[in-house]
């Protein structure tokens, strides 16, 4: 790998020596040009005793990026999915945030990640994502993704929506609902699953439709098939819902349609031996520990 790419948000204090653990495994174990986002930039220090190039959201390709870090947590691992698109650039998470169901790696085994790259000891785990697509969209089709989950949600705190859910033109249900959630296998860890929806493991080829605190007590989520078009079509008091794309989001209109399917491209997130999905859900969900002990 020549060129690793390196993105963070804002790295604390007590997390800088764990990036600079990571940059010196890299020089060691790789020897790479190595690339820091802009958002980087505050660390002076740093960069000047590397000599660390940068680079913006669209220009991992332009550098000929072979390998993105993402170091932080969930939230941070998603925002590089609109950087990536469709380019295969492949994933490692680094976890300096909290829960880490994608972000998986501890930064007690920076070490053991680096050398796994040097002897190409990982698996390349692909995560399908979903894609909304309505005419509000229309000009903006490059980021009309989610590696997570596609939401619609109310605006104000004190209206519920009706939704009026169809797959492939057939019409499911009408929910009244706070906002409806589809997820894919990757985002069934996310938002869906504190809303009661089912954990789905990743390659399963579904969505999840999960309802957001529904007026309907016997509304329950649902597991269909990721070869469909799910359209919704919801309106409220309020003049606008909220759409949102995992962490982005926008306004849209009463009654205004979205139609969500399964995207034609993946993300390439990269698997070290014995950090996979099973095991990291055993981990962070505590199963199997006796909380009586």
């Amino acid at each position: 790998m020549k060129n690793i790419a390196i993105y963070g948000k804002s790295i604390s204090e007590n997390n800088l020596k764990f990036l600079e653990n990571l940059i010196d495994a890299l020089n060691k174990e790789l020897s790479p040009e190595i690339f820091f986002h802009d958002s980087l930039k505050v660390y002076d220090s740093l960069v000047n005793k590397l000599n660390i190039s940068f680079f913006g959201d669209q220009d991992l390709v332009k550098n000929k990026i072979d390998l993105l870090i993402s170091f932080g947590g969930d939230g941070t691992l998603l925002d590089t999915v609109t950087m990536i698109k469709d380019s295969n650039i492949p994933v490692l998470g680094i976890n300096a945030g909290r829960l880490g169901f994608l972000a998986n790696i501890t930064q007690e085994d920076i070490i053991l990640a680096v050398k796994a790259l040097k002897n190409k000891d990982y698996k390349l785990d692909q995560r399908s994502l979903v894609q909304v697509k309505n005419k509000s969209l229309i000009s903006n089709e490059s980021s009309n993704f989610a590696l997570n989950e596609i939401n619609i949600h109310k605006k104000s705190s004190s209206s519920m929506l009706k939704i009026d859910a169809f797959l492939d033109n057939e019409f499911l249900n009408s929910y009244w609902a706070d906002g409806l959630i589809v997820s894919t296998p990757t985002g069934s860890t996310a938002y869906s699953l504190s809303c009661g929806g089912p954990i789905i493991t990743p390659g399963s080829n579904n969505f999840v439709i999960t309802p957001v605190s529904p007026h309907n007590l016997n509304l329950r989520p649902m597991v269909v098939g990721d070869n469909v078009v799910i359209r919704l079509r919801a309106e409220s008091r309020e003049s606008h819902f909220l759409l949102n794309m995992d962490s982005r989001s926008m306004s849209l209109k009463n009654n205004e349609e979205i139609f969500i399917s399964k995207a034609d491209f993946s993300i390439k997130l990269i698997e070290l031996p014995d950090h996979n999905f099973l095991k990291t859900i055993r981990n962070k969900l505590f199963w199997g520990k006796d909380s009586r002990n």
